[in-house]
C-alpha cells in the first residue's frame, strides 16, 4: 500500500503564507516549478522504503494550496533522484482549458540510467504511461536534464550523457598506466538535446561537467538556450552557453560566459540557471569561488547576453554566505527574482535577491529577506499574476517536505 499523502496549510508548518507538499514520512526533496496564470505546477521525488517515485500536485490558485500530489512514474519505486537531477516539468498550452504537463525524470536501466517523461492531459489529475525520452536509452549513465517548450508545444529536453565515458572508464581499467587528465576525460561525457517527438537526439558537444544540472530556455523568437558547466583545458570549471535558431535542429558552438579561472578536478554539484527577458536578452546566473581557488566559498554571479556568442562582465550576487545551488525567473513587472541556498551558523537557508536590467543591460540588485530565516535546499522559483512561488526542500524531523511559498509581485 502506498504511503498516505500530507498536504497541510500554513498554519501548522510554514505560517499563514505557505504550504509544505509530500508523501507522509518520506524524503521529499528534488522540487521542480512551473506557472501559466495562476496554475502553478509542482514536480518532486519521494524517497521512502519502497524506493523513489515521481509526484506532481497542481495548484489553481498562485501556489496558496495544492491538490493532493499524484504518483507519475508508471513503475512505482524505479525513479533516480539527487539535487542536481531533480525531475523537471514544463506546461503545454491548451485552448480554452488547464494546461497539458509533461514531466522527465532519471530512472533505472540494465547499464546505467535512462530519461523517461509522461504527459497529463487533465491538468495534473492523471499521467499517462511513462516513455522514453528517444535516444537515453544508452548504456552508462544520464541525467541532470532540464526541459522546456515552444510556442508550438514541442518540448525539447537536454541531458548529460555519459555512455562514452563508460566505454573510456573500461578502457582506463585495461590500463592504468594512463595518465590522468581531467580535461581529456571530460570529452567523453557529452551534452544531448532531444526533442519528445524526435526518434533521435543530437550531441551538441563533448568536454561536460559530469554532474552539474543543465538549464534550458525558450525565447519568444523560438530560439533555445542551453547552459551547462564546461571542463576546459587545465580543468577549469566554467559556465558554457548554446543556442539554437532553428528549433533544436542545430546548435551554436559552446561560448564560455565568464572566465572565472576555477581550476577544480572534481564536479561542484552547482549548475547553471538561464532566464529570457522581455527583450530577448538571455540572463545566466551560477556559483562559483569569486577568487577562483578552489578552497574558496562560492558566490554567485550574473551576466547577460544579447545574441547568445558575448556576454555582460560577470556581476556578483550580494549573498552573505557560501552560496549554491540558484534558480531565477522574471515577474510581471519585469524584475529578475533569483532563489539559492546559503550555508550559515544555523544550517543552509533560502536566500532571495530581485535585479533590474536597464536599456544597456546593466544589473542592478536588491536583497530579498523575506526567506532569509527559511531552513532548507535547491529552492526553484516561477512566476504567477499574484507573485513569485519558491519551492524548496525543508527539513522536517528525520524526513522533509516540499515548502512553497508566494513572495511579493
Amino acid at each position: 500500500m502506498r504511503a498516505l499523502l500530507l498536504i497541510t496549510f500554513a498554519a501548522l508548518r510554514l505560517g499563514a503564507q505557505g504550504v509544505s507538499v509530500g508523501v507522509d514520512g518520506a524524503q521529499n526533496q528534488g522540487a521542480s516549478l512551473a506557472a501559466a496564470g495562476q496554475f502553478v505546477a509542482l514536480a518532486f521525488a519521494a524517497t521512502a522504503a519502497g524506493g523513489t517515485d515521481v509526484y506532481f500536485a497542481a495548484s489553481l490558485d498562485g501556489g496558496a494550496s495544492f491538490r493532493a500530489p499524484v504518483r507519475v512514474n508508471a513503475t512505482p519505486g524505479d525513479a533516480r533522484m539527487s539535487g542536481e537531477q531533480p525531475p523537471r516539468l514544463a506546461l503545454v498550452a491548451r485552448r480554452g482549458g488547464l494546461p497539458d504537463v509533461v514531466i522527465v525524470w532519471s530512472t533505472k536501466a540494465p547499464e546505467g540510467t535512462r530519461l523517461l517523461f509522461a504527459r497529463s492531459r487533465d491538468g495534473g489529475r492523471s499521467f499517462g504511461a511513462s516513455a522514453l525520452v528517444p535516444g537515453s536509452d544508452g548504456a552508462g549513465n544520464r541525467g541532470w536534464e532540464s526541459i522546456t517548450v515552444d510556442a508550438a508545444g514541442k518540448v525539447g529536453v537536454l541531458w548529460l550523457d555519459h555512455r562514452e565515458s563508460a566505454k573510456s572508464k573500461a578502457m582506463s581499467a585495461a590500463m592504468p598506466e594512463m595518465k590522468h587528465d581531467p580535461t581529456a576525460q571530460a570529452e567523453s561525457s557529452k551534452l544531448y538535446f532531444a526533442s519528445l517527438d524526435d526518434a533521435q537526439p543530437r550531441v551538441i558537444t563533448g568536454g561536460v561537467c559530469y554532474c552539474c544540472k543543465t538549464s534550458l530556455v525558450t525565447a519568444a523568437d523560438g530560439s533555445i538556450y542551453g547552459a551547462w558547466r564546461h571542463v576546459y583545458p587545465g580543468s577549469q570549471r566554467d559556465i558554457a552557453l548554446t543556442v539554437s535558431r532553428d528549433g533544436g535542429r542545430t546548435f551554436s558552438p559552446p561560448a564560455k560566459v565568464s572566465d572565472d579561472h576555477w581550476q577544480f578536478d572534481g564536479c561542484p554539484e552547482n549548475g547553471p540557471a538561464l532566464a529570457v527577458d522581455h527583450e530577448g536578452r538571455v540572463h545566466v546566473a551560477w556559483p562559483t569561488p569569486a577568487d577562483g581557488k578552489t578552497g574558496s566559498p562560492l558566490a554567485l554571479f550574473h551576466a547577460m547576453s544579447k545574441d547568445g556568442k558575448t556576454f555582460t562582465p560577470r556581476v556578483r550576487v550580494p549573498n552573505k554566505g557560501p552560496a549554491s545551488h540558484v534558480q531565477m525567473a522574471f515577474g510581471a513587472d519585469g524584475a529578475l527574482t533569483l532563489v539559492w541556498d546559503e550555508i550559515t551558523t544555523a544550517g543552509r537557508k533560502i536566500r532571495a535577491a530581485r535585479a533590474q536590467a536597464d536599456a544597456a543591460g546593466n544589473v542592478r540588485f536588491s536583497e530579498l529577506t523575506a526567506l532569509d530565516t527559511e531552513p532548507g535546499t535547491y529552492p526553484v522559483i516561477a512566476a504567477t499574476p499574484s507573485g513569485m512561488v519558491v519551492a524548496w526542500v525543508k527539513p522536517e524531523g528525520a524526513a522533509s517536505v516540499i515548502a512553497v511559498r508566494r513572495i511579493a509581485p
